[in-house]
This record gives C-alpha cells, sequence and structure tokens, in this order.
C-alpha cells in the first residue's frame, strides 16, 4: 500500500497555533486520497512554530501530486491556525512543497498548489489546475473589494473596520497598531501628559518647547532645535528632510510671485543679475499653491486655525548651499509682501515657519499619505483580486504589500476619520486633509512614481547642479538595484514581450489598478495594459520601491525633523502677516500650536517614526513562497547590492553632523505597514 509523508509548518507569530481538527486530501493526476484527519495520540500538534510529520496510506497510486487540501473543523471554539507550507513525500522519494503562508479560520478549507514550479496562466493546460486558479481568485473577489472612501481620490479597500478584513491581510495583533493607544503611549512616554490641561494656553517663549522635547532628542532632531532658524537649515530640508519632492529648478517666476533683482540682490554672490542667476540654473523654488483654497480646521470653535499657500525662491550659492531669498505667503501679489532675508529678524523668521507649516501640511497628505499609503493600496487589492498564489508577480509582490491594506484600514478608522486624531493638532484636520489629497490626485501620474522620472522632472537630475542631495543619490541607487532584481525574477518566466501580452492576469492586475483603483482618472495616466517585458518589469519597480523606498525615505524621518514644533508646526493659530514689521516674539509664540496640540503632534510623529515589532527589511524574504533556485539567486545578488549601498552610505555619513540614513537600505521596510 502506498505511503506518503506529509510535513506541515505552522506560523511563528502570535496565535499561529491550532487545537483544531486538520484533515489533508492529496489530489493526484490520477486519482485523490481519502480525507484524512492529521493527529498524533498524546501529542499536541499544530502549535505555533511548530513542525509536524503525518503517514497518510492510500489505496493506490495517485499520479503526480498536483494540489492538497486542507481542511480545518472546529474542536471545541473556533481557533485560527497558519499553515506555512505543506510538503508532501512520495512513495519514491520524491519531495512536492506547497507554499501556503495563509490563515485558515473558522471551518474552511484551502487548496494548495505544487511549489515546484510558478505558472503563468497560459502554461496551465489540465482543467484541474485551471479551475483551482480560478476558483482561488474568485474567492478573493468576493472578500477583497473596492470602495470609494472619499471621491476624487484612490479607491480602498470595502471594510470600515480592520477586524473585518480577510485574516490574511490583518496585522498579527491589532493592538499594535492602534492608533490611539500608542498616540496616548507616546505622549505619556514622552512626558507631555502633563501639558494637556492646559490645552489650549500658549508657550511663554521658544525655550519653553524644549520642556516637551528634552525625552525625545536624537543626533538630528537635537541639531534641528539648535540650528532651525538659520537658512541654511531652512533649506536644507527641502533637499534631504522629511519632504525632499518639492524642490525643482526655476527657469521662469510665476507671475503671482514678482521677486526682482533689486528685491534679492545682496542675497545674490556672483555678481550676476537674478535672470542670469535663473539662466545659469542657480535658481530653484518651491510653491505651495496646492494649499490655496482648502479649508482650515475648525473642529474646534475655540481655537481658529490657518493655513497658507506660500511661495518659497531658494538660491543655491557659490558653496553650493541651498538658501531662501524670498517668500510671499500667499499666491495673491497684491495681499502678499514679499519678505525677505534683510527684513527685520522676526518678520523673516515668521515667514519662513509659515512655509515649513505649510509643507508640514503637504508631506503629511500628500507625499505620504496620498502616494504612499494610498497607492499602494491600490496596487495591493489589485493584486489579491487579479493574480493567484501561483503566479510569479503575486510571489514577487506579496511582501511588499505586507499589512498596507491593514494600517491604510486602521488609519481611516481612527486617524483620518471625521473627528479622528488627525483633528486634534492638524491646520487640515477637519475634512481639509480630504480637499488636499482630492486637489493632488489630479497631479498624480505613473510617471510621477518613477523615481528617475520624477527628480528628472523637477530639473534636479545633476548632481553636478545640486551636489548634496542624498535623497536623489540613494534613491537612484536603490531605484537602480529593485529594478535589476526585479528584471531577474521577471526574466525566469517571460522570455519575451509576447509572453507579457498572453499573460490574461497580468493584464487583469494592471488594468484593475487603472480602472478601479483609479477610477479611469483622465489625468492619471496608468497603463490598462502592458505590451513588453520591460514595461512590466518597471510597473513592479514602481510598486516595490512605492511601498518600501519611497515610504521609509518620507516618514522614518518624521522623528528627527518634526519633533522640534516650530521646525514643523502643525497648525497656525494666526492668519498669515500682510505686513511687515509687526512680528516680533510674542506674535511667533501665539501664532504656533498650543500645548495641547504641540503634545499630540509630538506623540504623532513619534508613534508614526517607530518600526514594527519583528519588521522585515527590503530583501527579507523568509516566507518561500518562491522555491525556485534561480529565484534564490536573484534574491541574494539583491541583497548583496543593497548591502554594498549601504555600506556607502554608512561610510558618507560618518563624521556628518546631519547624516542622510533615510534611504538606507538597513533602514528600508519592505512594505507600508506603519
Amino acid at each position: 500500500m502506498p505511503n506518503y509523508t506529509v510535513t506541515i509548518a505552522t506560523g511563528n507569530q502570535w496565535f499561529a497555533g491550532t487545537d483544531d481538527y486538520v484533515y489533508i486530501t492529496l489530489v493526484g493526476s490520477e486519482k485523490c486520497s481519502e480525507r484524512t484527519l492529521l493527529d498524533k495520540p498524546l501529542y499536541n500538534d499544530f502549535e505555533r512554530g511548530a513542525v509536524d510529520s503525518y503517514d497518510v496510506r492510500v489505496g493506490e497510486d495517485l499520479g503526480d501530486i498536483v494540489l492538497v487540501k486542507i481542511e480545518k473543523k472546529k474542536y471545541w471554539m473556533q481557533d485560527d491556525w497558519y499553515c506555512r507550507y505543506v510538503t508532501v513525500k512520495t512513495p519514491d522519494g520524491d519531495y512536492v512543497e506547497f507554499p501556503c503562508f495563509r490563515w485558515l479560520v473558522d471551518d474552511k478549507e484551502v487548496v494548495l498548489r505544487d511549489g515546484r514550479g510558478t505558472f503563468l496562466p497560459q502554461d496551465d493546460k489540465t482543467s484541474l489546475v485551471k479551475q483551482h486558479r480560478q476558483k482561488e481568485l474568485d474567492t478573493r473577489r468576493k472578500t477583497i473589494r473596492w470602495k470609494e472612501w472619499q471621491p476624487g481620490i484612490p479607491m480602498s479597500i470595502d471594510s470600515n473596520k480592520h477586524r473585518d478584513l480577510p485574516r490574511d491581510i490583518q496585522f498579527d495583533s491589532e493592538k499594535g497598531v492602534d492608533f490611539i493607544l500608542n498616540y496616548s503611549k507616546a505622549i505619556e512616554n514622552l512626558c507631555v501628559n502633563r501639558f494637556m490641561h492646559m490645552f489650549q494656553s500658549s508657550w511663554s517663549d521658544f525655550g519653553d518647547f524644549e520642556k516637551i522635547f528634552v525625552r525625545i532628542k536624537n543626533t538630528i532632531s537635537e541639531y534641528v532645535m539648535q540650528h532651525w532658524k538659520e537658512d541654511f537649515m531652512f533649506g536644507y530640508q527641502f533637499l534631504n528632510g522629511c519632504n525632499p519632492v518639492l524642490i525643482r529648478k526655476c527657469t521662469k517666476l510665476p507671475d503671482t510671485f514678482p521677486v526682482t533683482h533689486e528685491m534679492v540682490s545682496v542675497s545674490l554672490e556672483r555678481e550676476m543679475t537674478l535672470e542670469q542667476e535663473m539662466e545659469a540654473g542657480n535658481l530653484y523654488i518651491v510653491d505651495f499653491e496646492i494649499l490655496e483654497g482648502i479649508s482650515a480646521n475648525c473642529t474646534d470653535p475655540q481655537t481658529v486655525q490657518y493655513l497658507a499657500a506660500p511661495i518659497c525662491l531658494l538660491y543655491k550659492g557659490v558653496q553650493n548651499k541651498i538658501l531662501p531669498i524670498a517668500i510671499q505667503l500667499g499666491q495673491n501679489p497684491d495681499k502678499n509682501p514679499i519678505f525677505l532675508p534683510t527684513d527685520g529678524q522676526y518678520d523673516w523668521l515668521l515667514a519662513k515657519i509659515w512655509v515649513r507649516s505649510a509643507d508640514f501640511q503637504y508631506h503629511q497628505n500628500v507625499t505620504h499619505l496620498l502616494r504612499t499609503h494610498l497607492i499602494t493600496e491600490v496596487f495591493a487589492i489589485a493584486m489579491f483580486r487579479q493574480l493567484p498564489a501561483v503566479h510569479p508577480v503575486f510571489k514577487l509582490l506579496i511582501p511588499h504589500i505586507r499589512f498596507t491594506i491593514a494600517i491604510n484600514t486602521k488609519a481611516r478608522e481612527q486617524l483620518i476619520c471625521e473627528h479622528g486624531i488627525f483633528d486634534k493638532a492638524n491646520a487640515t484636520g477637519g475634512g481639509g486633509h480630504v480637499q488636499l489629497i482630492q486637489k493632488a490626485t489630479k497631479d498624480l501620474t505613473f510617471r510621477s512614481l518613477c523615481f528617475p522620472d520624477a527628480i528628472k522632472s523637477r530639473g534636479v537630475d545633476s548632481e553636478e547642479d545640486l551636489p548634496t542631495y542624498f535623497y536623489r543619490d540613494d534613491g537612484y541607487k536603490v531605484w537602480d538595484a529593485t529594478k535589476s532584481f526585479v528584471s531577474d525574477v521577471v526574466s525566469i518566466y517571460y522570455n519575451s514581450d509576447e509572453r507579457v501580452r498572453e499573460d490574461e492576469e497580468i493584464q487583469a492586475f494592471v488594468k484593475d489598478a487603472c480602472s478601479f483603483g483609479m477610477q479611469d482618472f483622465d489625468h492619471c495616466e496608468f497603463p490598462k495594459s502592458l505590451k513588453s517585458l520591460d514595461e512590466l518589469i518597471e510597473y513592479l519597480t514602481v510598486v516595490i520601491f512605492t511601498a518600501s523606498a519611497q515610504h521609509a525615505a518620507v516618514n522614518f524621518g518624521q522623528y528627527d525633523w518634526c519633533s522640534w514644533i516650530p521646525n514643523a508646526p502643525s497648525t497656525m493659530r494666526k492668519p498669515p502677516p500682510q505686513e511687515k514689521g509687526l512680528a516680533n516674539v510674542n506674535t511667533i509664540i501665539e501664532t504656533l500650536p498650543d500645548r495641547g496640540r504641540s503634545s499630540w503632534h509630538l506623540g504623532a510623529v513619534w508613534a508614526l517614526s517607530q518600526y514594527q515589532e519583528n519588521e522585515l527589511y527590503l530583501g527579507m524574504y523568509p516566507d518561500e513562497h518562491f522555491i525556485e533556485k534561480p529565484v534564490k539567486a536573484a534574491m541574494e545578488k539583491f541583497r548583496k547590492k543593497l548591502s554594498e549601498i549601504t555600506g556607502f552610505i554608512k561610510g558618507r555619513n560618518e563624521g556628518k553632523k546631519l547624516p542622510y540614513y533615510n534611504m538606507s537600505p538597513d533602514k528600508i521596510p519592505n512594505s507600508v505597514a506603519v
């Protein structure tokens, strides 16, 4: 009588084990086995982290084992179980591996495909495996559906609460990502809760902010506190701060920004006119026009809050430092004077603070939320709906969308919902954030997600012109390494453009992301189909880079750059000045966030900058969805290249007062999970 040995691995995460009954059915090319209970008398099997083996006896040879069906039935109460993989040893001594890496909940079953090969849909020839492929997708589409959270922005998952998500895309422990719990914990740990009872009172002076800053300072944040008033620190942040995505070469001044040579001549260092400096490529600009008309937060009727839409002109001096030389705090020049470094000390400082506050609003809502979190969720939903687990692109992308749908759902549930945490401290709370994301979505194109294209479109791609733009330099390295890795893996399964065009599942994935995820917005220019291997490689590189490197670059530096509140005010309590000569220390203090909102702000930037427990960084793939040796070789090559980049960045940072490490691969998580 033929004997098959079945080995099953249970996950290592919390609550992965089960006491429920587990059954297996082996599906061969010739016959199926009987449904067999997997149980060892007097032995507690399927414990967390366990690897258990069982003998399955059958009446006759089953042929090639193509599928295995795992069923879980309640023992005394429902007990979810996480299965990592199943291996089957045949009577001939061959091993067949069936990757799983999913939860079995309730009295459900899962049917696993032979993992010895990774198959494109056109490669499946038998009706058995074709049916399995289609059934898996049909099941997923019933539980993972599109929903419009707000009109005019990318679509999200159809689930109002984290606990309602399918178990496979939930966090292992919801408690670890409870925003209310984590923010409250942060406020307590930072010893700022003693200021909460004085919620609406102002600080006394700049030094007063240090009272809530002491517990969280680090190398960069302390340097920011000491130098935040300096023009160099102000300009440097547009290159390597939290939001290094807005600075662009200025080739023509906006009509709404009438800066003249006479205004700024004292700031120019080359004995050239303003026009000549512009032609020489020494002028840069940051324009927050998108903030014009956005409603300021009015959820608290006792505290009026304000937003501005400033324009800032930056100058590259002879020492290659980027310095501000003119600031206008609104888009209408008739109502907004142009502030200059030659103005009064506090006029100029207050103008810079208004720009920093506008930058904070844009960063939080557009750079961070829209262009990493929400976009990655679009790719994730489309992937689950259109790619079966056996598809190579599913296996390639699954580590890079880990927990993204979960964190976004939790954010919509607690953070950016009506009366959520975002409303407590931010000038764009109370609905302004939705307006801003809606406006920014109109500028969101697929090409703007391609890192090299985004850099080039702003005219900042030349290291010779802009030599200290580490976000750009490190980003190029990580982009190239990621693209090379994607190319290595994809080329194993696609050897021609025709193979890409014939893959109906990859075409459905791309179309779903555009037609549903991006709602077919005319402006977005997301592809609806892929016609070549190069297009596929670029598309997948965008997905992985956005979810990993880009998110890391704009998320984990919040602690460094935003914890000193005058450098990144989350809200402003007085309107932007429309006259010069009126600002003083008291004016600025009364404009900056009050004690309570400062405390919420600190809790937010601290919590958002923390890595997940058991974080998986770029290149780490402990779940072996791929078992093919060529893919494992590509992964090892990728890790080696990432290690070289990490070493280069570490060497460059040595001795720097302002090290830049947000694009260092050893600090880039695989996915958007916080």
